[in-house]
């Protein structure tokens, strides 16, 4: 028999059970409502009142657009902060609730199975009460009882057992009406929480809109801020677009170093960037070019003689001396395959800048010259195939500039920019190697078209192949990070410089990371983390001009050759900046 004395604290404990849900459902009401509030921003941007060559004034007018939100941005961050930590004290109270309100539909039915088993046992009782006062009569108790004492205590047992039974129906009764009340309060609760999580699901899917909404704009501005500098310091931004792959899978921007956030520094083109860019010619005679049209693009006006002595004899060092074409023909510095892939006039316009350095460079024979890719790759034997072809047609061939063979520089790939040089009295143009100049840069570049695999690398070995372990350039961010506050401390005292190498190294004295931290304090950091995405300008000569940095410490602003310089002497084992012309990648 279940024993019902505590009915009247079950009955508290259960009140205060919905009095705690139904306040606990108020309450997250009231709180998602004060948080929707709390995100109420509004964006309305300036009308540009400055003239179109005052770029001083259009930034200051972008940077008072920043500083007029900024600390409503910081606000309304905080509160999304704030909110998304409400939110998550929300699902993790639904997750309770709903926890519970199961357990109380398990004893709910635990009940019922109770209470079907204790009407059965009311049942029998009142079959068993019905029975007794049909048997025992007052007549039959006073046969059965040897005394009237005897009578009244039977009369008041069998008193007594009714009134336990009755009791029980009452109380059965009881908790029956209880565990309606239960129930309906159950499928309230379900029904509220259900309309609570749809209403949560659907603001939380608008404040994701809001917060995007907000981002892209602070980003718009600084964009906008950044074309104005690099407007102003004469030069330009751009996207990088898609590029031909690197040779080295690690080398490209899809590698997954396994980290992030992950940077790299990739590199447009190397070495030197002067002359004729190979990978450039290539592109350009795919183009339709002529070998005439490819060296007058590089070298600029200089004369191409076409009939220049072939009988002058060239010494090479350990190998003896061969008259010029044969020395030509001997020249491994451009795949002959090109020949077959519409490249021939490119192979044409290489034979005529080998035959040209060559003569400069000895001085009409006077003088040796190398074997090796400091002069240019010289093997004993001739190389054959197209190359061959080439060299035969242009017999002859040489550049001139004034009454003297030209000093013809080239190398594999420039990054889509030349520079100038000079030699002898003429300089060859600084350009943009692409058909429509610096607009065409980079989607156009000729060495893209050509798939050059130097066009954009990040570069993490050294010429021997040697890479101190690392398989990959992309650094951490606390590997970048160490690399700018080693920045900040060279702008700050470039004296310091002698304890900025990298770890490898071995240099005396040395400063670790956490003494380069340290240091950065004096100088505007230490930087930890960086914010964003690196901002580069360009300039409109060739090179990168500033590199913009948003990190924990503020925005960090540093010229393109001291960013290179730092970066070549402080970045982990062989990773390097190859070109000056450079752009830093974060995923």
């Amino acid at each position: 028999m279940v024993k019902w004395k505590h009915n009247s604290k079950i009955k508290m404990q259960k009140a205060k059970s919905r009095f705690k849900i139904q306040n606990l459902l108020k309450f997250l009401v009231l709180s998602f409502g004060f948080s929707l509030l709390a995100i109420s921003f509004k964006f309305y941007v300036f009308a540009q009142n400055c003239p179109a060559t005052d770029y001083v004034c259009q930034i200051a007018e972008q940077e008072k657009l920043l500083d007029t939100y900024k600390d409503a941005h910081e606000k309304n961050k905080s509160n999304l902060a704030s909110f998304q930590k409400q939110l998550n004290g929300i699902i993790a109270k639904l997750a309770d609730l709903t926890k519970k309100l199961k357990a109380t539909e398990k004893e709910i039915v635990q009940r019922e199975t109770d209470l079907t088993a204790q009407t059965e046992i009311l049942s029998d009782r009142l079959r068993d009460i019905y029975k007794k006062e049909r048997e025992f009569t007052v007549l039959t108790l006073l046969f059965s009882t040897k005394s009237v004492a005897d009578f009244n205590q039977g009369l008041t047992l069998r008193r007594t057992s009714a009134q336990q039974d009755w009791q029980l129906i009452t109380g059965i009764s009881q908790k029956i009406s209880s565990l309606k009340k239960d129930k309906e309060t159950l499928k309230k609760n379900q029904t509220s929480l259900t309309s609570l999580q749809v209403r949560i699901d659907k603001q939380a899917e608008f404040l994701e809109g809001e917060v995007e909404k907000t981002e892209t704009f602070f980003s718009q501005v600084k964009k906008k801020i950044a074309e104005i500098q690099a407007l102003k310091a004469g030069g330009f931004s751009t996207s990088v677009g898609d590029v031909p792959p690197a040779d080295d899978p690690a080398s490209r921007p899809d590698y997954n170093p396994g980290f992030s956030p992950a940077f790299a520094v990739f590199s447009f083109g190397a070495p030197h960037r002067k002359g004729m860019s190979q990978y450039g010619a290539y592109g350009r005679a795919k183009a339709g070019q002529s070998a005439e049209d490819i060296l007058h693009a590089y070298y600029g006006g200089v004369e191409i003689k076409k009939d220049y002595s072939t009988g002058i004899n060239i010494r090479v060092s350990g190998y003896g001396t061969v008259d010029i074409e044969t020395y030509v023909k001997r020249i491994y510095e451009m795949p002959s395959g090109w020949g077959d892939s519409g490249g021939f006039e490119a192979l044409k316009a290489q034979a005529v800048a080998a035959r040209s350095y060559a003569l400069a460079y000895t001085n009409n024979g006077a003088g040796s010259i190398c074997a090796t890719e400091s002069c240019q790759v010289y093997k004993p034997s001739n190389k054959g195939g197209k190359w061959e072809e080439a060299v035969n047609a242009t017999r002859g061939w040489v550049l001139m500039a004034g009454g003297k063979p030209f000093s013809a520089w080239y190398a594999s790939t420039a990054g889509g920019y030349t520079f100038s040089y000079s030699y002898n009295g003429h300089s060859t143009p600084g350009l943009w190697d692409t058909p429509s100049g610096k607009g065409g840069w980079t989607s156009q570049a000729y060495e893209k078209t050509a798939e050059s695999p130097w066009f954009y690398k990040s570069w993490y070995k050294t010429r021997s192949n040697v890479s101190y372990g690392r398989s990959h350039p992309w650094l951490t961010e606390e590997e970048f990070s160490d690399i700018i506050n080693a920045l900040l401390i060279y702008k700050g005292n470039s004296s310091e410089v002698t304890h900025l190498s990298f770890l490898e190294a071995g240099v005396t004295d040395t400063w670790d990371r956490s003494k380069v931290k340290s240091e950065a304090g004096k100088y505007g950091g230490p930087v930890t983390k960086i914010n964003g995405t690196p901002e580069i300008v360009y300039s409109n000569d060739g090179f990168t001009a500033k590199v913009y940095l948003e990190t924990d410490r503020g925005r960090k602003e540093f010229s393109g050759e001291e960013f290179k310089y730092i970066f070549n002497l402080r970045a982990p084992g062989a990773i390097g900046i190859k070109s000056s012309l450079f752009n830093i990648m974060k995923k």
